[in-house]
C-alpha cells in the first residue's frame, strides 16, 4: 500500500449551462459521456476504460464568469498519443473557428491553449516518450524550453522560449 495517489482520476468543472458545454466537450474533444444529467451534469471521458474524466456541474447562467489571474485551476490538459494527433487537433480547432489562446513549446512537449464556452483553460498537448527526454530532471528549466523539435501547421503561432511554462 502506498501513502500516494494513483493518478488523478478527474477534474470537476463548474458550467453556466451543462446541455452547450456537453456539447462543446463532445464536439471539440470528442469525449464519451458516461452519464447525462440535463440540467445538472455531465460526466464524460476520452478513456472508455474510466467512468469519467470530466464532471460538467451546471451552476446556472448568472454565474459570474472566471476571473484572470485568481486563485484556482488555471487549466486541465489532454493528453494525445501522437504529434500526427496534435496536427490533427489543431485542425479541428481551426475548422471550428475555436480561439486559440497560446501554443507552447515545452522542450519535451508542445501544448495548445484554449478556452471553453464558460473561460476554463484547456491545453491538448503531445509529449515525447520519457526515453526521449534529454535529461530526467529539471524538464521545463530555460534551456530545455523551446527545443523547435515539433515543427507543424501552429509554426508561427509557438510562443518564444519562455522561462518556464507548465
Amino acid at each position: 500500500m502506498s501513502f500516494r495517489p494513483k493518478y488523478l482520476a478527474h477534474v470537476n468543472v463548474q458550467v453556466r449551462d451543462v446541455e452547450r458545454s456537453h456539447r462543446w466537450y463532445a464536439d471539440i474533444l470528442g469525449l464519451h459521456t458516461y452519464d447525462y444529467r440535463p440540467g445538472a451534469a455531465a460526466f464524460m471521458s476520452a478513456n472508455k476504460d474510466e467512468s469519467h474524466e470530466l464532471a460538467l456541474m451546471q451552476v446556472g447562467p448568472d454565474a459570474p464568469p472566471r476571473a484572470a489571474q485568481q486563485v484556482g485551476l488555471n487549466h486541465m490538459a489532454w493528453r494525445v498519443e501522437s504529434l500526427d494527433d496534435l496536427k490533427e487537433f489543431y485542425r479541428r480547432l481551426k475548422d471550428r473557428s475555436v480561439p486559440i489562446s497560446r501554443i507552447v513549446d515545452h522542450g519535451i512537449s508542445l501544448g495548445i491553449y484554449f478556452r471553453d464556452p464558460d473561460g476554463n483553460g484547456i491545453e491538448v498537448y503531445y509529449e515525447l516518450p520519457r526515453a526521449e527526454w534529454p535529461r530526467q530532471t529539471r524538464i521545463f528549466a530555460a534551456d530545455m524550453v523551446g527545443r523547435g523539435l515539433f515543427a507543424g501547421p501552429w509554426d508561427a503561432e509557438v510562443e518564444p522560449r519562455r522561462e518556464s511554462v507548465a
